[in-house]
């Protein structure tokens, strides 16, 4: 697995209109069909994972560059549309409650494809856990869903938001990751924060190996995190009763790896933040709060920008590629020739 990056989105409130909102479905869900007869469905999962292109295929679809909006309706909209095309792809959670509702979905899917589910579950949670736990970015994670075919790669997309500055940050996941621990991310892109407890990065490893050592310490290292010296902005919202209860249960027992303590039952964000600021003091180990961080209309925009929605060219767009496929489908269309065209295609219709 890997994470491929960031986007961070300004937060927009209202709806798609219920005809882009249809559109959006059938085009999106017809674009993905394409890439799926030229390239195949690896290709989906790659392209998807990249923040850079979901983003460029959103604004595709019409919508406005920079709106928080364009992940929760894209992955929305291709979740409908896939769901009633057999493509061998596979959405499932999505914003608020059908995030939480991410395992139910991987196991019905799995019952009747065959698919791995356990396996897509704990990627599921682990990335949720990452992003909301070890990524402390000021972003609090509000959408989680993950795209998988029938042959095992898999993609996941998070979005968080912060209603202090009025953004939303976006995740990328892939799978083809090797370490979840060190650096998971390939690109970022996004407005970038001054202080990020970034504890998957890879010059945290130190404080990471530290934070697994203070744990075998005797207890009174945890008196030691309520009297650290203001010199290192230690403030007591940082460590809550809660944290401090947790952190009495936990102690002393041994951790093999860092993830076997991210994923331990009641580990948040702030037990975390708590032994690695701890780590430091102790052992003198260095944190790295560096922030991880590192778009294209074809149709028009939902809100008139750059220019409004053209339906008849939306309408006209579909056609095409759905011709595009059912000639590829009978064998009498070339792929490199059908690609060619459609980037002729893309020339003629720009606005």
């Amino acid at each position: 697995m890997e994470r491929k990056g960031y986007v961070n989105l300004p937060l927009h409130g209202g709806r798609a209109p219920r005809y882009l909102l249809n559109l959006m479905r059938e085009l999106g869900t017809t674009v993905i069909e394409v890439i799926v007869e030229l390239y195949g469905k690896k290709e989906v999962i790659e392209r998807l994972s990249d923040p850079v292109w979901f983003q460029s295929f959103g604004n595709f679809l019409g919508f406005d560059w920079h709106s928080s909006g364009l992940t929760t309706t894209l992955i929305g909209s291709l979740k409908w549309g896939l769901s009633r095309r057999k493509l061998g792809i596979f959405i499932a959670g999505g914003k608020g409650k059908r995030g939480i509702k991410t395992p139910e979905e991987i196991e019905r899917i799995a019952m009747k494809t065959g698919i791995d589910g356990e396996r897509l579950k704990k990627v599921s949670r682990l990335t949720a856990k990452i992003d909301a736990n070890c990524v402390q970015d000021g972003y609090t994670i509000y959408h989680h869903s993950i795209i998988f075919t029938d042959s095992g790669e898999w993609a996941v997309i998070q979005q968080g938001m912060n209603p202090a500055n009025g953004w939303a940050r976006r995740y990328h996941w892939i799978y083809t990751v090797r370490d979840f621990f060190s650096d998971p991310h390939k690109g970022i892109s996004g407005y970038r924060e001054k202080k990020v407890l970034n504890l998957v990065s890879r010059s945290n490893k130190k404080i990471r190996e530290a934070m697994l050592e203070i744990l075998k310490e005797p207890f009174d290292g945890v008196k030691r995190v309520l009297t650290m010296p203001q010199r290192h902005r230690i403030f007591r919202r940082d460590i809550s009763e809660h944290t401090f209860k947790f952190l009495t249960k936990i102690w002393g027992k041994e951790y093999l790896s860092f993830r076997e303590l991210v994923e331990e039952k009641g580990i948040g964000k702030r037990t975390l933040r708590a032994l690695a600021l701890a780590s430091h003091l102790i052992y003198g180990t260095e944190i790295s709060f560096n922030d991880p961080v590192s778009f294209s209309f074809a149709h028009g925009g939902k809100d008139g920008y750059p220019f409004p929605i053209d339906r008849e060219v939306y309408r006209n767009t579909i056609e095409i590629l759905r011709k595009g496929i059912e000639r590829a489908r009978i064998g009498i269309y070339d792929k490199d020739r059908y690609y060619r065209k459609l980037k002729r295609l893309a020339v003629l219709n720009k606005p």
